[in-house]
């Protein structure tokens, strides 16, 4: 279950400048990438945005954004079921609230693709010696079976230095086992967070990740400044951990200063060296999404 195997280009960077056009970007990035030919034979993908909250991007992800990566996929592999899923982490709503809020319902609607609270999705026990955050996790069954698909945003992190992809897997934890009394649905991850992000990465990690960073969040993930300039860009690969060290970089971090990822680095992936191919975006007739 889980944790596909990746094309021969699972160690390389994909970056892309944003030219204004969802498709258009991200159609370049994710052929060069080969995307559709790791999808080939997959019977489900799970597109998992970064829907922490029901607040607008560049806190969340940007729906044309999913949008444009669903109609890529249609297009490009047959017979596979499309699902996007989430798990808030508010207290006050359920994640079909964030789904509305954000225009994941309309889009869902409009394109025929189902949208899963992960949240209440039934979870499965597993156990793994390795860890000593998590020695025994509870994850929904829907994202173990899938090809996970993981579309976080730039951005900084007070707790944890950073959020994106290994970070943005915290959304697939059920708050039956996660929440643990504190003012958010999964807060037993503020314990010992590098460690306890670095063992739910042992359990599933991204098959895949797109990290919206056309903006970015300097400082925190639910307040204060975007990035000045905003950097512009979609950053795309199968390596989670060198996804999110070349997303370090343009945050202007260390990822070495980053505990989750860098012990990570060797293990879940390789944060260096980074071989970054830079993708010019496709001229294509579709109109934007």
């Amino acid at each position: 279950m889980g944790h596909f195997v990746k094309p021969e280009e699972s160690s390389k960077v994909y970056g892309s400048t944003f030219g204004g056009r969802w498709r258009e970007t991200i159609d370049g990035l994710l052929d060069a990438a080969k995307l559709s030919e790791a999808l080939k034979g997959q019977k489900t993908v799970l597109i998992k945005p970064n829907l922490v909250e029901a607040q607008q991007p560049p806190i969340t992800t940007p729906v044309e954004l999913v949008a444009a990566i669903v109609d890529y996929i249609r297009e490009r592999v047959s017979g596979i079921d499309i699902i996007v899923g989430d798990g808030t982490g508010s207290l006050e709503y359920d994640t079909h609230h964030a789904f509305r809020t954000l225009g994941y319902s309309a889009m869902a609607a409009k394109k025929g693709v189902r949208l899963l609270d992960l949240n209440e999705e039934p979870s499965i026990r597993l156990s793994d010696p390795r860890c000593s955050r998590w020695p025994e996790m509870f994850l929904p069954e829907v994202a173990m079976e899938s090809y996970l698909l993981s579309v976080p945003v730039l951005k900084a992190h007070s707790l944890a230095g950073v959020t994106l992809t290994m970070k943005n897997m915290m959304g697939i934890c059920p708050p039956e086992y996660y929440h643990k009394g504190g003012h958010w649905k999964k807060a037993a991850f503020h314990a010992r967070i590098h460690e306890a992000i670095l063992d739910l990465n042992r359990y599933r990690a991204a098959d895949f990740t797109l990290i919206d960073a056309t903006v970015g969040m300097s400082e925190a993930h639910l307040w204060g400044p975007t990035c000045d300039p905003h950097p512009n860009l979609l950053i795309a690969g199968y390596d989670p951990v060198a996804v999110d060290a070349y997303g370090c970089g343009v945050l202007g971090r260390d990822w070495r200063k980053v505990g989750h990822i860098a012990m990570a680095h060797g293990e879940l992936g390789c944060a260096e060296p980074l071989e970054v191919v830079k993708v010019k975006p496709l001229e294509i007739r579709t109109s934007a999404c």
